[in-house]
């Protein structure tokens, strides 16, 4: 399937997933059924590009398989929180290795530095309402997401190809994970469900777009 044929597929499974919630359909299977499919797009979707950057790919695929796994343990929002957080701490530590086979950690400070702003703003006004139980494990994520989306941000800044779309898709991640704690650990939010998943698999899709496209691998024969 083309890029434009895995963009709709990928909205439709969205659209599912989001529909699922009491303000749409109310239809809990349509989430079951839904919410990992469209993830899985976004691995078929990585799984065309990259052929000119295997390591990059590669882990790429790693941290999308760990959000894969992410997906599915929050499918019951309780039990699988812990196991969720921790899918997903893995997944941004899979694409910040990626990231810093392009370029060395940090390499541009300013990212880290308005990223660890906004981390910590985050932290302040949430840290109230989440368990002593959760703590530890919600800073050790924070600290990754935050990272990952700072690294992101380098490559941007340094010129890498397709930089920009990573950069975005850095900060959507972090978008929606802001949503998702202050949807569970401060008041819940209108529309949750859309905003949360919408603005998390266009992170996964800017992420992955980051890859170099299948018909552009000649043009791309030096990426690393």
């Amino acid at each position: 399937m083309n890029t434009r044929g895995l963009a709709a597929a990928l909205l439709l499974c969205a659209a599912g997933a989001i529909g699922s919630a009491p303000w749409a359909f109310d239809a809990p299977l349509l989430n079951f059924i839904f919410k990992p499919l469209a993830t899985v797009v976004v691995i078929l979707f990585a799984l065309q590009r990259g052929g000119t950057q295997p390591l990059l790919k590669r882990w790429v695929l790693v941290g999308l398989g760990c959000s894969l796994v992410g997906d599915v343990a929050l499918l019951w929002p309780r039990e699988g929180f812990l196991p969720g957080l921790v899918s997903f701490l893995l997944a941004h530590l899979a694409y910040l290795w990626a990231f810093t086979r392009v370029q060395r950690l940090a390499a541009r400070p300013l990212p880290f530095v308005g990223y660890a702003l906004v981390a910590a703003g985050i932290l302040a006004l949430l840290w109230p309402g989440v368990p002593a139980g959760l703590r530890v494990p919600v800073l050790a994520y924070v600290v990754c997401l935050g990272a990952m989306a700072a690294q992101a941000a380098v490559l941007w800044r340094a010129g890498a190809p397709r930089g920009g779309v990573l950069a975005l898709g850095g900060a959507l991640f972090m978008l929606s994970d802001a949503l998702l704690a202050t949807n569970k650990f401060a008041a819940p939010l209108p529309l949750a469900n859309l905003w949360i998943l919408g603005s998390y698999w266009a992170a996964q899709w800017c992420i992955t777009s980051w890859l170099a496209p299948r018909a552009n691998h000649a043009n791309h024969a030096n990426d690393p």
